[in-house]
This record gives structure tokens, sequence and C-alpha cells, in this order.
């Protein structure tokens, strides 16, 4: 039986002076030439789903064969996970200045065409040793930097030098009242069969902010510059946000799916010895352009009638908006229908709502993957 190693790591410092540690666990792998991995979870602070899926993984990774290095950082974001008001976790949003935890991360700004032609004579392997050392030294510099960084960009670039030095990154979330969904990239669509995932949004080569962008963008920058000059290169980096269902929820047995379907994904790719299989289930998928938001369109109190993960045809109901205050007029109840058809994802979780809330978001132009 292997059992993983236990560290900390010091993020940062509370205001009384103590010190801001996250745990980490690390299996150790037995064949350096295999995938290592990275896998984080709860950023946001209302998202623990994560970490039951982390602790059924590294349960079930106890009775294989570990080639490749893993590190788990499960309750990544201490200070997200402690912003409580009442019995509800915020922890979204960065309190000292508003900005949302999965958004801090480092965006490198590197003159690739410049690093390439100081390293084009490297081999491949050599190549990509120096291009990870050179994103983990950037991080570095940046942590570094005589004028500071703000308490939840050091949180980030922290995490963020961890999955530099992985080849696979896992980036484990939830959402408000949602169905299970992937964030695949473009280029890498094929993986998403591997996950116990019915719903994948396909998303674009390029940095939007995101722990799985940070991880993979600088990657592919690399490869289409390289193959603009002639050299073919394979991107050695895969990342993904799962989408675990929804927040302030613990449910052990469906952790257990998702960590066996993460773990088909880690046999494909090699990180274990033993053959998993995926789950057979149908998957479907639509381009991040056709990921639409909904807003209310005016206020009132909400009864969300579109089931998430389940079709709605156009013209069905998708909200009903109840405005009290108008009882005795036809504006008193008003039923909001789309006009095309769409895969309802996740919904806000309050029904008291303002004008212009972002109330549900929907999957467009769907289509299956196979």
């Amino acid at each position: 039986m292997t059992k993983a190693r236990t560290s900390k790591l010091t993020i940062g410092e509370l205001a009384a002076g103590q010190a801001l540690d996250i745990s980490l666990f690390t299996f150790k792998g037995r064949d350096s030439s295999a995938p290592s991995v990275y896998v984080q979870a709860n950023v946001h602070g209302a998202e623990v789903q994560g970490n039951a899926v982390i602790f059924q993984l590294m349960t079930l990774l106890e009775e294989h064969d570990i080639l490749g290095d893993i590190v788990f950082a499960p309750l990544a974001n201490p200070l997200g996970i402690n912003q409580k008001s009442g019995e509800f976790t915020l922890g979204r949003f960065d309190p000292i200045t508003g900005v949302n935890w999965n958004r801090e991360y480092l965006d490198h700004k590197l003159d690739i065409a410049e690093w390439f032609r100081e390293h084009q004579h490297l081999p491949d392997a050599e190549l990509f040793t120096a291009f990870q050392l050179t994103l983990v030294e950037s991080c570095h510099q940046k942590l570094q930097q005589p004028w500071g960084i703000t308490t939840g960009h050091r949180l980030a670039v922290n995490l963020q030098t961890l999955a530099h030095q992985a080849d696979i990154v896992l980036d484990l979330h939830t959402g408000p009242k949602s169905c299970k969904h992937l964030y695949c990239p473009e280029y890498d669509m094929a993986s998403a069969k591997y996950f116990s995932i019915p719903y994948s949004l396909i998303i674009p080569n390029s940095f939007g902010g995101a722990m799985d962008e940070a991880a993979f963008c600088p990657w592919w920058q690399l490869v289409e510059y390289a193959t603009s000059q002639g050299r073919e290169l394979t991107n050695p980096v895969a990342a993904f946000t799962l989408e675990l269902a929804s927040q302030e929820r613990i449910d052990m047995q469906d952790a257990l799916k998702d960590a066996q379907g993460i773990l088909a994904y880690l046999s494909h790719r090699g990180v274990i010895k033993e053959q998993v299989l995926p789950a057979v289930m149908p998957r479907y998928a639509c381009y991040l352009k056709d990921y639409k938001k909904f807003h209310a369109p005016q206020s009132g109190m909400v009864e969300y009638c579109a089931s998430v993960g389940e079709q709605l045809p156009r013209g069905e109901t998708l909200v009903n908006i109840l405005r009290v205050d108008l009882y005795g007029t036809e504006k008193a109840l008003m039923p909001i229908s789309l006009e095309q058809d769409c895969v309802p994802i996740l919904h806000f979780a309050s029904a008291s709502v303002h004008q212009g809330t972002e109330l549900y978001k929907v999957m467009t132009n769907v289509f299956e993957l196979t």
C-alpha cells in the first residue's frame, strides 16, 4: 500500500503574524519518465466537493502502482474557506480587492519568439525542461518583486508555481446550483471522454485568468510559435477545470465516481500502471462562445423551472419571476423562456434577485463527443 507524504506550504501571513499554510499530499512515482500531476480543490470557499473527490482519489491510489509523481492541494485557499457569513460560506472573491480568487494567476507575457530563438538548439526534452524552469522562475520573481503583490495574487502565484512543475493540472470546482461539467482546451478535446462528466465546455487556447489557462496557455504559445518556425512540437501539458455539481455540498459516493473518472484519465496518460477504463456514458459539448448567460430582465422572486443537465427546448419555461407587489396585474407572475434549444448547466443560488442578476448559464449548439 502506497501512502502519501504530507507537507506544508506557507503562502503568506495573517494580520496577527501567523503563517498561512496549506497542506500538500504527495505520492512519489517510481518512474521519472511518467507524467507528473498536480490537483487542487477549494480555491473558492463554498466549493467543497473537490475535497471529497481528492480524499476518494488518494484512497484509491493507495492500491495502485503509481508511476508518476502526484501532488494534491485540497483546501487550497484557507482565506476563502474561512470567509463565512452566518450559515453561508462566501469565499468567491478576495474581500480585500473584490477580485475572483480564480482570476489572480500570473499571465507571464513572455517574449516567446525571443525565448525560442535563444533555446531552439536544444532537443525537445531539454527545451521543455528549460521552458518549465522559465515559468517557475517567472512566478518566483513575481512573488519577490520589491513593490509587493496583493494577498490574493500571492496565494494564486504560489499555487501556480506548483502547477508549473506538473505535466497534468486538475483544478476542482463546483457551480452554485449546477450539473457536472468540464472545461477542456480545444487542442485536447479528445481527453474529455475519460472523465465521468457528461458536459464539456471547449475553451480557446487563450489566457482568461483561471488556473487551467495559466497552466496550458504558455505551452500552447510555445508550440504554436515553434510550428511557425518549422519545428513540430507536441504540447506536453494538459490542464482541466472539473466542475463537480453544486457548492456547499459533500457527497462521498458521487465523489467516488468522479475519482474513478480521474483515475481513468491518469491510467490513459500512464501515471498509474493499471488499466482503468472510463465510464460508459453519453458526453456532450459546446464551444465556449456558445455558452450563454441569461440575466434577469426584471427584479423579483425567481422560480428556477429548468433542470440543470437536461435539454430545454425553445419556448419552454426557464424561470418564473414573481412580483407580489404587482399582485392583481398581468406582471405579477411572469414566465420567461428562451428562443433556442439549450442545456442549462447552472443557475444562481438565491431566489431573490435584482434586475440584471445572472440567472442561468446554458450550453447552446450542443454536439455529442464521440
